[in-house]
């Protein structure tokens, strides 16, 4: 391995470790395990029995099979926990570090603005990853312990087995990582604007409710495809069988065109910016 590429793991480690090992990352992703808890909890105390279609989506289905908790637990979460909690570490990306009087010195070693702005991504990413991870094993695991668990009937009403199924959750899980891929490129690239890391988390988490909002005016149906957020959803389309990838490429590939976009407006400000703390 050439020093180049051991410099850039060893940028990608340190960021890691000091990401996960911050109280506020740890909180967060404490926050996110409650969601899956609360919901089993209210379902499991509840005297009434929702009918079907009843409330968000599978939730009448979470007293039948506790496996169902994971994926109604994704449904909550997306419009404001998920984005919230990402907001928040991928405003403070690069606005963390110059409130902090830490952006210079990362800089003045060989480590370069390109491959910062990089290992931050890859940071926010993990962040992610490990958010919607926490999200499905902590549905899982309660949902076990509370209801009954077998074989899982699917929206198109084809019954799967158990294994199968938790091949379901980490595709689902899979899918709202990807999801959440543009609002990570929009979050850095707005953290490079600024040196007051809230600002940055708050004008992410704000984007993504006014992206949702338009996406449910039916008079703006022609920029809907366009939103980042528009295909966060789609993932009921893996609960069919059989499965059905049509969302999640077009969900992919509308990630990676806001990578690319704001990835590249990220480094533009980054690179031409007078880093004075």
């Amino acid at each position: 391995m050439s020093s180049s590429n051991r410099l850039g793991m060893s940028l990608v480690w340190s960021e890691l470790w000091v990401l996960f090992r911050r109280w506020r990352t740890l909180a967060m992703l404490g926050a996110i395990a409650l969601i899956p808890v609360f919901l089993a909890l209210a379902v499991y105390w509840s005297s009434d029995t929702l009918a079907p279609g009843e409330g968000p989506p599978f939730l009448d289905r979470v007293s039948q099979n506790g496996l169902f908790v994971g994926y109604t637990s994704t449904i909550l979460a997306l419009p404001l926990f998920l984005p919230l909690t990402i907001g928040v570490v991928a405003g403070d990306t690069i606005a963390g570090e110059a409130n902090q009087g830490t952006l210079r010195y990362l800089l003045i070693s060989p480590a370069g603005r390109i491959r910062l702005l990089i290992t931050k991504f890859i940071g926010a990413i993990a962040f992610v990853i490990a958010g919607t991870a926490t999200l499905m094993i902590a549905g899982a695991i309660i949902g076990s312990i509370l209801f009954p668990v077998g074989p899982v009937t699917l929206i198109s009403g084809d019954v799967i087995s158990v294994a199968e199924s938790v091949w379901r959750m980490a595709l689902v899980a899979s899918y709202t990582t990807v999801s959440m891929l543009g609002l990570v490129a929009i979050g850095m690239f707005i953290s490079t604007l600024t040196v007051v890391p809230v600002g940055a988390m708050a004008a992410t988490v704000v984007l993504s409710g006014v992206s949702q909002i338009l996406d449910n005016i039916p008079q703006l149906e022609l920029i809907h495809e366009f939103l980042f957020t528009h295909y966060w959803l789609g993932f009921v389309d893996l609960l069919r069988q059989p499965i059905d990838y049509a969302s999640f490429g077009s969900n992919a590939l509308l990630q990676l065109a806001y990578v690319v976009i704001f990835g590249a407006l990220a480094y533009s400000r980054f690179a031409s910016k007078d880093i004075l703390s």
